[in-house]
This record gives C-alpha cells, structure tokens and sequence, in this order.
C-alpha cells in the first residue's frame, strides 16, 4: 500500500515524500521549515495529483525523464525520480493519481 512519509532532512527541514506499495519513493517535496506546511503541501498533492495539466513531463541534461507535480498557482509541489524511459515515468505520474488522493501518511 501506498503511503506519505513526513521526515526531517539533514538542515531540519520538513519534506514528504511519496512511496509506492514496493517502497519506492514516486515523489518528493522541497523542505518546508514548518511541519505545518508540509501536511499542506500533502494536501496540495492530493487535490492536484487526479488533473493531468497538473503534470510537467521533463528530462534532466543525460536524458533522463522525470516530472513535477504543480499546484494552481503552478509552484511546484512534489518532483518525481529519475526514470529510464518515458513510459516508466508515464507508469509514475499513473501511481501517482492513483495513489495519492487516499493514501495513509506516516510521520517518521
């Protein structure tokens, strides 16, 4: 089963991240300084993650596929891993419509 995690980074930020029912993480989000604005930013994933427009299909400079997951306002919300290929990142924006609008969340 899906699930968010909420975890401290190494400068103390606040982040979540998105992992699939194997573990893998689908997405990740910047660091908030409050833990208050990470829920929101999971908040944020979950009313976004069903629109499709929401998604911004990329590739970093060796080619790899990836996506951002944007908000209304078009800031973005959550990025995704590295991909290999182009369909495996489609399979990743999928899991995360599918995932996100129900998942439970975890506070570590």
């Amino acid at each position: 089963m899906a699930k968010f995690e909420i975890y401290k980074d190494k400068k103390g930020e606040f982040r979540f991240r998105l992992k699939a029912g194997n573990g893998q993480n689908i997405l990740a989000s910047e660091g908030y300084a409050a833990k208050s604005g990470c829920t929101n930013g999971i908040e944020s994933v979950r009313k976004n993650s069903t629109d499709d427009s929401r998604y911004e299909r990329l590739q970093s400079k060796n080619s790899s596929p990836y996506f951002n997951l944007k908000a209304g306002n078009n800031q973005i919300i959550g990025t995704s891993e590295m991909y290999s290929s182009t369909s495996s990142m489609e399979n990743g924006i999928t899991s995360v419509k599918n995932n996100a609008p129900n998942v439970m969340l975890i506070i570590n």
